[in-house]
C-alpha cells in the first residue's frame, strides 16, 4: 500500500504545499517575532505529541478492557502512536530552545523563599532530564505495543494478545504519572506561581478529545478510500461518536470544576490564571473555547442518527480539533506573548504546519503495515460488531 491509495495525488500535493509554505512563513516569522513563533511551535509540538500519545492510550485501554469492537480499525491509533517519536523529537527541540521561559528566576521572583521546591523543580537541568525521560518512556512503550500487535499478523499467536494486555496495564500506570507531570512542566510552569491540582486531568480530557476526533476523520477517509471499506462500519463510527460526546462532557466537567473552585476561593495565586483570560479581548476566546469543545459536540451528537452520519461526524471532529487548538492557545499565549491576543498569519501558518505534519506522518505510519490486524483472534468479532 502506498500513500496514493489513501489520498488523491491532488490532495497529496496540497498537503505538501501547505506544509512547505507554513514552514517558510514560520521561518520568516522567527526573525521578526521569535517569542510568538516559539509559542506557536510549542502549541504545535504539544498538540502532535498528545495526539500520538492518545493513540497509544487508546490501544492500551482496549487491550486492558478486552475490547473487540475496535480491533478492525486498530491500525489507526497505531499509526498515531508511531508518529509520537518524530513529534517528541520536534517538541524536545522546541523546549530546549525556549528553556529560559521555564526557569524560576527568569520570571523575576528572586529568592524562592517558601517556594523552594518550585525553584528546585524548575531547575533547567532537572527540567530537561525529566522531559527526556518522559519522551523515552512513551516512545519505548508505545512502539512495543505497536510492534507486538503488528507481529501478530504473521504468527496469529494468542500469547501476543496476552503480552500486550500486560504491557498495556504497565503503560497506563506510567502514562498517568508522566503525562500529568509533563503537562505541569511544559504548560503550567509558564506561570510558576499558579497551580491547579487537576491540571493533568484537564489536559488528559483534551488529549482524548483530540485523539478521538482524529481517529474519526481518519476512519471516515480510510473507508472512503478503500483500505478500511467493509471494516470501519457505522457501528464503529457510532461508538467513537459516543466516546467523543462523553469526553466532551468530561472536559467541560473538569473545566468547570477548576474554574468554579478557583472563583469560589478567590485566592490571588490561583485567580492569576483566569483573570487575564476572562477580560478584554481574551474573554470571547474563552467563551469560544467552551462552544467548540463542549456545546457543539454535546448538542449535535446527542441524537443517534448524527453519530452514524459521516458528514455530521466529520464536521464535529473538525470543530473539536479546532477547539483543542484554541484550548492550548489559551493555555500558552497569555503566559508568553501576553495581551492582546496574537491571531494572525503566524498562527495560521502554525495551524497549517499542524495539519500538514499530522496528515503526512499519519499516512507514512499507516502504510507501513497491513490495514487490518489479520492475526488478532478478536478480529472476527470486530468485523461483525453491532451496537
Amino acid at each position: 500500500m502506498t500513500p496514493a491509495t489513501l489520498i488523491s495525488p491532488q490532495t497529496s500535493r496540497r498537503l505538501a504545499v501547505l506544509y512547505t509554505v507554513s514552514v517558510i512563513v514560520l521561518a520568516v516569522g522567527a526573525a521578526m517575532e521569535p517569542l510568538r513563533i516559539w509559542s506557536n511551535l510549542l502549541l504545535l509540538g504539544f498538540y502532535l505529541v498528545t495526539v500520538g500519545l492518545g493513540g497509544a492510550l487508546f490501544i492500551a485501554l482496549t487491550y486492558v478492557c478486552g475490547a473487540s469492537w475496535s480491533v478492525g480499525f486498530r491500525r489507526i491509533p497505531e499509526a498515531l502512536a508511531v508518529l509520537l517519536a518524530p513529534a517528541a523529537i520536534g517538541l524536545g527541540i522546541i523546549l530546549a530552545v525556549g528553556r529560559e521561559h521555564y526557569a524560576w528566576h527568569a520570571h523575576g521572583h528572586g529568592d524562592a523563599g517558601t517556594f523552594w521546591f518550585k525553584e528546585l523543580w524548575a531547575d533547567t537541568s532537572f527540567w530537561l532530564i525529566r522531559a527526556v525521560i518522559y519522551f523515552a518512556v512513551w516512545i519505548l512503550l508505545s512502539r512495543a505495543l505497536v510492534a507486538v500487535s503488528r507481529s501478530q499478523d504473521q504468527s496469529g499467536s494468542v500469547r501476543l494478545s496476552h503480552f500486550n494486555k500486560r504491557l498495556s496495564a504497565f503503560f497506563l500506570v506510567i502514562y498517568a504519572i508522566t503525562f500529568s507531570l509533563a503537562s505541569f512542566d511544559w504548560l503550567m510552569l509558564l506561570e510558576p506561581m499558579w497551580f491547579s491540582t487537576i491540571w493533568g486531568v484537564y489536559n488528559f480530557a483534551g488529549m482524548v478529545q483530540a485523539t478521538l476526533a482524529t481517529m474519526i476523520i481518519a476512519g471516515i477517509l480510510l473507508r472512503r478510500r478503500g483500505p478500511l471499506q467493509g471494516v470501519f462500519s457505522d457501528d464503529h463510527l457510532h461508538d467513537l461518536g459516543k466516546l467523543l460526546l462523553g469526553f466532551s462532557c468530561f472536559w467541560m466537567y473538569i473545566w468547570f470544576s477548576q474554574y468554579m473552585l478557583i472563583w469560589y476561593t478567590n485566592m490571588p495565586e490561583e485567580t492569576s490564571y483566569f483573570i487575564p483570560r476572562a477580560e478584554g479581548a481574551w474573554a470571547p476566546l474563552m467563551v469560544a473555547n467552551l462552544v467548540l469543545n463542549w456545546i457543539v459536540p454535546f448538542l449535535v451528537l446527542l441524537p443517534r442518527p448524527c453519530k452514524r452520519s459521516e458528514s455530521v461526524m466529520m464536521k464535529v471532529a473538525v470543530v473539536v480539533l479546532v477547539g483543542r487548538w484554541l484550548d492550548l492557545y489559551l493555555m500558552i499565549f497569555p503566559s508568553t506573548v501576553g495581551s492582546p491576543p496574537a491571531l494572525g498569519i503566524w498562527e495560521v501558518a502554525g495551524m497549517g504546519l499542524l495539519v500538514g505534519a499530522l496528515g503526512w506522518l499519519f499516512i507514512r505510519s499507516f502504510t507501513r503495515a497491513e490495514p487490518i490486524p489479520s492475526g488478532d483472534p478478536l478480529l472476527a468479532e470486530s468485523l461483525h460488531y453491532h451496537c
